[in-house]
């Protein structure tokens, strides 16, 4: 099956009801003891966001925003895989297949859409236009569920190589920050004959011990963050990356359980001052909760790291093609010039930006945009 079906979101009118009454019927815990974050997303935001999503929330307008652009569905390795197809208006166009994470969603490019694909209607220069792929990860939004082990981040990789193939590109490149970095680095691994060159916001390295001396100052603070991030910040990753099933009875029963395990990673993850909401609307950070409830995508996103942290050692492997790497300072792992090109060989770009953190296109799309479209003029 090479088949490209044309896809529509129409959520039946019960489900967003089945969401309300829901909602109406969340069973409370006890408030939190300490009068910050320290021990989780805080119960009156909590509430506040839930009286919001019951109330005033209109899913609609994202559904209607999705519907206008062009989405399809291909089977890929025996799966179906929703993504987004948005070709630019100018012949010299770049294709490039852009690669979301977790707790992420395609609707994370939603900013930069439009700039990319038509650079001169948004200020911009249109030498620097791409095509846009835009696919689901497995298990993931609108994308079909696994039902057998083995969707790991190189099958995934590989699987967007013969995604790009089926479109009709022979010569693309490939970006993506979290899960889309790891995906875009397989791509850049798997598919040299044809990915001509990525731009990653979240390197995942291993450092070698020759580069790990007389460390600077940025590079000492990378380490205390990334530490920061495994005694206080990791216990999601672990319990998906070993029981994604249990955790998913509560995430795909009680949506304010979904909400609250993806709200607290935007709170932790973003560049934003102490509080989501001061780089994103509520409206966003519910489009994205959303692209999760549903589909009932809780335990089945999750299962992304169950299937792949045990082969990222394996992606330690050097990469040769042309590549790039945006340093945002709120990332979850970030890396000196020194221990990214120790990995990505053929380094084109390299900065560390002032502001920003994971959701680098949803956060500062100006920003991104910049480190994108300067990245990918070396592969041009």
């Amino acid at each position: 099956m090479t088949e490209l079906t044309p896809f529509k979101i129409n959520i039946p009118e019960q489900e967003l009801d089945d969401l309300r009454q829901r909602l109406a019927a969340t069973r409370w815990p006890d408030r939190e003891t300490p009068d910050d974050w320290s021990q989780g997303i805080p119960l009156d935001y909590v509430k506040e966001v839930c009286t919001y999503w019951q109330n005033d929330y209109d899913w609609r307008r994202r559904e209607s925003w999705l519907n206008d652009l062009p989405q399809f569905t291909t089977e890929i390795d025996g799966l179906d895989f929703h993504f987004l197809h948005i070709r630019s208006p100018h012949e010299n166009a770049l294709p490039m297949v852009l690669t979301h994470g977790w707790p992420g969603s395609i609707i994370e490019f939603s900013k930069v859409i439009g700039p990319l694909t038509d650079p001169g209607a948004h200020g911009g220069d249109n030498a620097d236009a791409f095509h846009i792929v835009c696919p689901t990860l497995p298990g993931f939004g609108f994308s079909g569920k696994p039902t057998k082990p083995g969707w790991n981040v190189d099958r995934i990789g590989r699987a967007w190589g013969q995604l790009m193939a089926r479109l009709g590109y022979d010569r693309y490149v490939a970006q993506g920050g979290d899960w889309g970095a790891v995906v875009t680095s397989c791509i850049g691994m798997s598919e040299t004959k044809h990915c001509a060159g990525i731009h990653i916001n979240m390197p995942v390295l291993s450092p070698s011990e020759a580069v790990m001396t007389n460390l600077t100052e940025y590079e000492n603070e990378a380490l205390a963050s990334g530490q920061y991030y495994w005694d206080w910040d990791s216990g999601y990753s672990k319990e998906q990356t070993t029981r994604p099933q249990t955790v998913g009875y509560g995430l795909v029963d009680s949506p304010v359980g979904q909400m609250a395990w993806i709200l607290e990673k935007f709170w932790s993850w973003t560049d934003s001052d102490g509080h989501p909401e001061n780089v994103l609307t509520r409206d966003e950070l519910l489009d994205n909760v959303m692209m999760y409830w549903l589909p009932a995508a809780g335990a089945s996103s999750a299962r992304i790291y169950w299937e792949s942290f045990g082969i990222l050692g394996e992606q330690q492997k050097p990469i040769s093609v042309p590549a790039g790497a945006s340093m945002f300072p709120h990332e979850i792992f970030r890396g000196s010039r020194r221990w990214v090109e120790e990995r990505y060989t053929n380094l084109v770009h390299f900065n560390i930006l002032d502001k920003g953190g994971h959701f680098a296109a949803f956060e500062q799309p100006e920003l991104y945009l910049n480190e994108v479209r300067t990245c990918f003029r070396h592969m041009r």
